[in-house]
């Protein structure tokens, strides 16, 4: 089992979780391209880093609350959802 870091186990800011997936994964996009540029400076960048750890973070937790929504789908004998019980997304 892989060792979890402070930054693996500590809640997610409010400003994060606010976002969208799709509006995190944007963001998470530009801070990768602005880290491989290579244009950024070293103290720029480690504060990058560590925003990208959490939107990739958020960007996970949004993908599995998704995940488990998804296995929640009851179907009926012809296939068609009959009900869902919403998972608890954070």
């Amino acid at each position: 089992m892989a060792k979890q870091t402070k930054s693996e186990t500590d809640p997610i800011p409010d400003d994060v979780t606010a976002l969208s997936f799709e509006a995190a994964m944007a963001e998470l996009e530009a801070i990768v391209q602005d880290l491989e540029g290579g244009q950024v400076d070293l103290d720029a960048s480690i504060a990058l880093y560590s925003r990208g750890a959490v939107l990739k973070r958020h960007c996970e937790a949004k993908l599995n609350a998704a995940s488990e929504q998804v296995e929640k789908i009851v179907a009926d004998s012809a296939g068609n959802a009959q009900a869902t019980e919403p998972a608890d997304i954070q």
